[in-house]
């Protein structure tokens, strides 16, 4: 316990597994845990003079089944094994922590998910920049940037990382920030310094400066990386050779999805019984396709050439079935190349999965044969890039036996001929066993027990069985070892003496095994450059057969990319919704132009249940997917190149930070305005439903009009609202056009048709929604007296009309007399506002004061 409670001192915050001979043990406050967790007995146990303890454990064997449950409860958890053989010391057994496992720091497969990654995340904050650093250590991927804290945030939401690490001092401020979204751990201030992180990356990557890597410029990024350096050595992952570079992230290279357009696109993540665009898309065949087309799809491209060179991949695998069907044949053999050669660098890898790794190797020939064949540019370079490795699938193939274990213990690994010792010692202990049987036969008939039996057990070694009918025929020089209840077992010289060669013989072989499996793991690990390319090289043609799978399956086109300022598309649908019609029920397709000149804003009105929101999201769906390489579906789509997609679709109270769904909505819309570009593409739905019928009016119609007179950009913008009030917008701004989706009342039944139409809507046909919602008829009934009773109030009142419910410039409503103080008050603020710089929270809050100024008087 002494020792025990020396180890568990230097991992006060883990859960301390600590190997007892065939069990992992847990005392004290992590076997409370532990118990909870798992599910398994918690007992006691004494400890000498002091009280009692609590004590919970499982076997060593059960490590797989039980650690998983500990990580995914968001425990670090400590492995403690023995670091001795427990037959050559007479002392206590020397013991240490082997591994320090938590959330972001895993190899364990079944801790990871196969087709996601697993990240490790470290924040620097510094003033107005922040630093970030990525590494996924089950497939070596290391990544560096630094930027605003709202583009970290962004970028925490597209990578998800399962673990992120920051400064103590600097917790506040995460806390604040980014608290809510993950897993987190703190690390001592020291450790975030910038010499002190310099120096753990160039003594990891052996280099005289990170100038090769393109990060130097990166002051904060390389601090937030050189924390995850020293985090690894703390966590005793001290093999980490598959982490042969890091790369700079490049904000302009992708297009800027913030966290909101993420969550509402449904990319990765689709609300209870939905699908996400992923779960559609994804036809991969091996683990590395799907978590690459995981990225592919969260980071779309901005480069018009490098779109342009997925999609002719896309293209020709369309228009060759034949190839198609080689690479997917041999590719879905590859399995998980990437993180094969990750478990190869951190020397957790069996026997089983190194036989694997030849394998895949070796489908990858093939591949490579295939795509140098084609005519086709990028498929030729992918041919270049993958490098054969032969005498590493040489040499793997000499070593070990065709169908090796999948545990090192389990014995015959090594292929016969590598080793003449090794042959020699496995003849022995062959023809040793042989002569057991030997001595069985010769005694059986010396001693006339027809019955006699040579058996084996851990305790006294080979020994003679004999029933108790027999018993008067055994020879006095036989020394008796046990008694049973229908027999005895007896053991003799010549017995114990074959015993220790075929014993010794078995432990030598065990030996021998392992030192020349390591030393294949050794040659192996020249390697792990040239097999990482090949692994990424693997998971590119994989993504790429998956969208051309895709688009044959579902019917998509190819888009056509420019760098013009419109976004076109003919009869296009939604990829999600499509797909998860009822048999026989066909997706209503729409056409669509957006422009920066004639048709920058649609005004979309229309009933509840028509269909807008979906048409706002296929616009933002299809635009994602021909940025990211895929065809799209529609029957014909032209695409200017986007560089950020904005969207505010659907919106839930947060009550757990107290903010309304108003608040949040408010909170999204800032974020839309304060970032906005010519390339950019925003998506508004029901904007300002959160508030007031008119306070909502009020901040659509002026989100409208900055967007139209914004001297900055124009950018392409669809907008749709329930406030039927709007639609006077494109009488008053040349580039706003109303547009609404198609219904057929018939008095009262009302169908969705779906269609998009020019022009504006007037009703909402909430009571029939409400009707085929299942609402009871009395209240259907009653709503429809009361509609009727409104509406015939405000026309006999007058104040029914087509026209803007907001003042032209220079009308002024008659609220109180000219004389009036407040009068004075409320146009010195109004002349103070500049329209062309007001935000919609601005305009909210400014309403607000007006709002008091006129309360006092009343």
């Amino acid at each position: 316990m002494q020792q025990y409670h020396r180890i568990k001192a230097k991992y006060p915050d883990a859960i301390l597994l600590f190997r007892v001979g065939d069990f992992y043990e847990t005392f004290g406050e992590d076997a409370i845990k532990t118990s909870a967790v798992l599910g398994i007995v918690l007992t006691k146990r004494s400890n000498g003079a002091a009280a009692d303890v609590e004590l919970a454990g499982f076997p060593y064997h059960a490590l797989d089944t039980y650690l998983p449950k500990l990580v995914k409860a968001g425990y670090r958890v400590a492995i403690c094994d023995q670091l001795e053989d427990p037959k050559l010391t007479k002392k206590l057994v020397k013991r240490g922590v082997t591994e320090l496992i938590t959330p972001g720091v895993t190899l364990n497969d079944q801790i990871l998910d196969v087709k996601s990654n697993n990240y490790l995340a470290s924040l620097y904050f510094n003033r107005d920049v922040t630093g970030i650093a990525l590494l996924d250590i089950s497939t070596g991927e290391f990544m560096v940037t630094q930027g605003t804290r709202e583009y970290i945030d962004n970028l925490l939401q597209s990578f998800r990382p399962a673990e992120v690490l920051f400064a103590k001092h600097q917790q506040e401020i995460f806390r604040s920030e980014y608290a809510e979204q993950c897993y987190s751990y703190a690390l001592d201030e020291w450790i975030y310094k910038g010499n002190y992180a310099y120096e753990k990356l160039i003594r990891h990557f052996e280099t005289q400066s990170l100038k090769g890597f393109g990060i130097e410029d990166l002051p904060e990024g390389i601090i937030a990386a050189g924390a995850i350096i020293h985090y690894l050595g703390e966590t005793e992952h001290a093999h980490l050779q598959h982490i042969s570079s890091i790369n700079r992230l490049i904000q302009d290279d992708y297009v800027w999805l913030d966290k909101f357009t993420i969550k509402n696109l449904e990319l990765i993540e689709a609300a209870p019984g939905g699908r996400s665009l992923v779960e559609v898309l994804d036809l991969t065949l091996t683990p590395m396709g799907g978590r690459l087309l995981k990225k592919w799809i969260v980071f779309p491209l901005r480069d018009k050439v490098k779109i342009e060179e997925r999609l002719a991949v896309v293209a020709y695998l369309m228009q060759n079935s034949q190839l198609r069907e080689t690479l997917r044949q041999h590719i879905r053999q590859t399995g998980d190349l990437e993180r094969l050669i990750s478990k190869v660098a951190s020397r957790k890898i069996s026997p089983r999965e190194v036989m694997q790794l030849k394998r895949s190797l070796d489908h990858l020939l093939p591949v490579k044969e295939a795509c140098a064949a084609a005519s086709c540019e990028q498929l030729n370079k992918i041919a270049d890039q993958l490098n054969p490795c032969e005498l590493l699938r040489e040499r793997i193939g000499k070593y070990l036996v065709p169908e090796p274990p999948a545990m090192l213990h389990k014995g015959n690994v090594i292929a016969a001929g590598v080793s003449a010792e090794l042959d020699k010692l496995r003849r022995l202990v062959r023809s040793g066993k042989d002569y057991l049987l030997e001595i069985q036969k010769r005694e059986a008939e010396r001693t006339g027990i027809s019955s006699l039996k040579i058996g084996f057990n851990q305790v006294f070694g080979y020994y003679l069985e004999v029933t108790h009918t027999h018993k008067n025929k055994v020879p006095p020089e036989w020394i008796r070892k046990q008694t049973l209840t229908n027999s005895e077992r007896y053991v003799t010289a010549e017995l114990k003496e074959y015993e220790e060669k075929i014993i010794g013989a078995e432990e030598r072989i065990m030996a021998m095994e392992e030192q020349l499996f390591q030393e294949l793991i050794l040659f192996i690990q020249d390697y792990i450059r040239p097999v990482q390319v090949n692994a990424h090289q693997a998971a590119r043609l994989d993504c790429l057969l998956s969208f051309a799978e895709a688009a044959i399956a579902y019917n998509y086109c190819k888009p056509e990319i420019h760098q013009g300022l419109t976004l076109q598309y003919k009869e296009g649908r939604h990829p999600v919704i499509e797909r998860q019609l009822p048999p026989g029920e066909a997706y209503v397709p729409n056409d669509l132009l957006l422009d920066n000149d004639s048709q920058q804003i649609i005004i979309l009105t229309g009933p509840n249940m028509s269909g807008k929101s979906a048409l706002l999201r296929q616009t933002a769906l299809i635009t994602l997917m021909a940025q990211a390489g895929s065809f799209v579906p529609a029957t014909s789509a032209s695409i200017g190149v986007v560089d950020k997609i904005f969207t505010r679709v659907g919106a839930s109270d947060n009550i757990t930070s107290g903010e309304s769904t108003f608040m949040v909505e408010m909170n999204e819309t800032a974020s839309i305005i304060n970032n906005i570009s010519p390339r950019s593409l925003i998506l508004l739905d029901e904007i300002g439903r959160g508030t007031s019928t008119y306070d909502g009016i009020s901040i659509a119609w002026s989100l409208a009009e900055y967007l139209h007179n914004n001297p900055v950009a124009h950018p392409k913008t669809l907008f749709a609202t329930h406030y039927h009030e709007l639609n006077e917008l494109e009488n008053r701004f040349s580039r706003i056009r109303n547009y609404t989706v198609a219904v057929k009342d018939t008095g009262n039944k009302v169908i969705f048709l779906r269609k998009l139409l020019p022009g504006g809507s007037k009703h909402s046909f909430g009571i029939h929604v409400a009707r085929m919602a299942g609402m009871p008829k009395a209240i259907i009934d009653r709503a429809s007296e009361i509609l009727r009773e409104l509406e015939h109030k405000s026309i006999a009142s007058g104040t029914q009309n087509t026209a803007s419910p907001i003042p032209s410039p220079g009308y002024q409503l008659s609220i109180f007399q000219m004389d009036d103080t407040r009068y004075q008050r409320i146009k010195e603020i109004l002349q103070s506002i500049d329209i062309n710089t007001f935000t919609p929270v601005e305009a909210l809050l400014k309403l607000q004061e007006l709002k008091q100024i006129l309360e006092e008087g009343a």
